[in-house]
């Protein structure tokens, strides 16, 4: 062999590694690091596909988008993710009704979903990373939906939803056990809104 070919530099394999199955679990162990380390916000696909030795566009051909992996990693489903975005969407004089019904109706809904996501918010509660990873998902959802730049109300907003959760579902006080989600929706959702919005339009579903 010439001295040529002995020096020539080896060069990362591009495009797909073998085996999917494989694959796919390389990506989604580096992003379950690169989640947890920087956080829903800061974490891009480009470093992810580089710490998972693969393209970024790869990573995009099993996962279609960042916040699709993040759902893998956390175990959220497609439709979870949706409604998420969608109760973001629409005029701003009922947006803490919307946002309230939607988060409630998330673990309270059809166990396939719900589960996961209470398994999740258990994790979140005891465990570092899981809590860097629902953290930094629930500040980056509430801020890129709203452009709010004030770091106190996102907090404020995003801690009282899943503190109700975490009382009715892991704790299991028996006034929030017992409540139905129509009366929780009606008791958060104007003070949801005043946080999110302003001091207009306090009342569910006003003019």
């Amino acid at each position: 062999m010439s001295k040529v070919l002995r020096d020539k530099p080896a060069t990362r394999r591009r495009g797909r590694r073998p085996g999917p199955s494989k694959t796919r679990d390389v990506i989604l162990d580096a992003a379950r690091t690169c989640f947890a380390k920087n956080g829903y916000a800061a974490a891009t696909i480009r470093q992810i596909a580089e710490d998972a030795g693969v393209d970024a566009a790869l990573v995009m051909q099993f996962y279609g988008s960042k916040d699709e992996l993040f759902a893998a990693v956390m175990s959220m489903s497609p439709g979870v993710l949706s409604r998420f975005a969608d109760a973001f969407k629409g005029p701003k004089h009922d947006l803490g009704e919307r946002v309230a019904r939607v988060f409630f109706g998330v673990w309270e809904g059809d166990p396939k979903e719900s589960e996961p996501m209470l398994a999740m918010l258990r994790s979140a509660v005891s465990n570092k990373q899981a809590t860097v990873q629902l953290r930094g998902f629930l500040q980056a959802r509430f801020t890129a939906a709203l452009g709010i730049e004030n770091a106190v109300r996102v907090g404020i907003a995003s801690t009282m939803l899943v503190g109700v959760v975490v009382g009715r579902r892991i704790l299991q006080m028996p006034a929030l056990v017992n409540e139905e989600i129509e009366s929780l929706v009606a008791l958060i959702a104007p003070a949801l809104q005043v946080i999110l919005v302003g001091d207009q339009d306090r009342g569910i579903g006003g003019d």
